[in-house]
């Protein structure tokens, strides 16, 4: 029986990240993916918002494709309520317009570069596990079978993952919007803005660019229900973009149309003793807001340092069930922010459009509401659970702060370890064997920061003597 430390099944952005962080940090990992080899331009996915910028700025990759995609400074909800992205207290003040498979072309490249073992065309076929590790039976695209066995593996197989069955989890929740058409087309006109979006009456219309002279065109006509299996033709999609946008700008040469429905389902627990869920295997939802692949990506960095911790020797195992308690509510949270936009962006019953017309006017007038809306949509407003007595940045999202060596806090984090800024040197770095990096404050400030290698604070504390940094680095690095 083969054997690998981790199995990462899935190869769409978050395995991809998972799988990378894995053996960029030294853990050996085996992605399988049913598909063959292959970066489809079909894509899915098309805004990275600022906390996946982040994340993916600790990975030296999101100044790459910020030259690919492009910037939408301002958002548009509800036809009538521009937000102004400028004042997002990060780096990436900005969503940035991309397709997904730029995305996963990148995360591939670091993934091969750090030694990552791709198996394609191999199909999960059974797993089980025992104190010790996890068996799968995978078929491989000869068609025969073969079993494997990791310590751990991560299940970033989608929407309908073969791992979430295998270890009997359910997938409760229920579809929300029935008989959406998508389109990949060419526009005979150009839209006035980079993201056109809106919603009148029963239908709603989305076109976004690819930047290859195509344009994804999303569109529903809630007055029209049929099944996904109900044939799609272009005419379809243009009379609901009209109705939805007052014209369809001249679209011609679909190379891609198809019908789907949109769910609203969350796992109960993302993990089952050695296997977790990670992305879409762990939760779906609405297109709206576009926060499926970055909540997924948050999900892989939240876990790959965890396992790395884990099997390196430096934590005890209890540190996993923290992906639970840290992830789960976040996954809830999107769930009910992406359905709150499409039911208030499709409202028709009185009380419905009263309900909307309040909320435009609280986040038009009202500075905390909209900037809590948009930490939440952008990813940069999550905290995770902190102990009680714990300092107030404990659990945060910790800001791309200037060094006191002219750096930044995320090109500090580059390469998976932890980070220590404190008001003065400090140098502990040898009882923890290259996973610390120490830093100082390029400002006079006093407070003595741990930070997680997935850019949350660890730890904190006011004026700090060397006896507690030691002991909390022993806590939290370990040795």
């Amino acid at each position: 029986m083969n054997g690998t430390p981790v199995i990462v099944v899935g190869s769409g952005p978050t395995g991809l990240l998972l799988a990378g962080d894995l053996a960029t940090a030294g853990v050996p990992v085996t992605v399988m993916e049913r598909r063959p080899h292959g970066i489809s331009n079909l894509s899915r996915a098309f805004v990275l918002h600022a906390r996946t910028l982040e994340q993916l700025d600790a990975r030296a990759l999101a100044d790459g494709l910020e030259t690919l995609g492009q910037r939408l400074d301002k958002l548009r909800l509800f036809g009538r309520l521009t937000i102004d992205l400028d004042g997002l207290p990060s780096r990436f003040h900005h969503l940035l317009v991309l397709p997904q498979y730029e995305v996963e072309r990148a995360l591939e490249w670091r993934a091969v570069e750090a030694g990552v073992d791709f198996r394609y065309e191999t199909e999960v076929t059974g797993l089980s596990q025992d104190g010790n590790g996890v068996t799968v039976e995978v078929r491989g695209p000869d068609g025969s079978t073969e079993s494997l066995r990791a310590e751990y593996l991560v299940g970033a197989d989608g929407m309908r993952s073969a791992v979430r069955d295998a270890i009997g989890l359910p997938f409760p929740g229920h579809s929300v919007i029935r008989s959406v058409v998508l389109a990949d087309v060419r526009l005979a006109e150009q839209p006035e803005t980079l993201l056109t979006v809106n919603a009148v009456g029963d239908a709603f219309a989305f076109i976004a660019p690819f930047g290859d002279g195509y344009h994804r065109v999303i569109a529903w006509n809630r007055a029209r229900d049929v099944p996904d299996s109900e044939p799609l033709d272009l005419d379809e999609i243009k009379e609901v973009t009209r109705l939805a946008l007052g014209r369809d700008f001249g679209m011609h040469d679909a190379r891609w149309m198809s019908r789907f429905h949109s769910d609203e389902r969350q796992a109960p627990a993302y993990r089952v003793g050695r296997v977790f869920l990670a992305g879409d295997a762990a939760h779906v939802h609405t297109p709206a807001g576009g926060q499926g692949m970055n909540t997924g990506l948050q999900d892989a960095a939240n876990l790959s340092w965890k396992l790395t911790q884990v099997m390196g020797g430096h934590a005890d195992p209890e540190l996993l069930d923290t992906y639970q308690s840290e992830r789960h509510p976040v996954g809830r949270s999107v769930l009910r922010s992406s359905g709150g936009i499409v039911r208030l962006a499709m409202a028709k019953r009185p009380w419905e459009l009263a309900l909307r017309a309040t909320v435009t006017t609280v986040l038009d007038h009202v500075t905390p509401a909209r900037r809590r809306m948009l930490g939440r949509l952008t990813g940069i407003g999550y905290a995770y659970p902190a102990p009680r007595g714990s300092h107030p940045l404990t659990g945060t999202r910790a800001p791309d702060v200037a060094l006191a060596d002219g750096g930044r806090l995320y090109e500090s984090l580059r390469g998976g370890h932890f980070v220590l800024i404190a008001p003065e040197d400090y140098d502990d770095r040898g009882a923890h064997k290259g996973r610390l990096a120490m830093e100082r404050w390029a400002s006079g400030r006093r407070t003595t920061v741990l930070v997680r290698p997935d850019g949350y604070v660890g730890w904190a504390t006011e004026g700090a003597d060397e006896a507690a940094v030691k002991a909390a680095l022993a806590a939290h690095v370990g040795d």
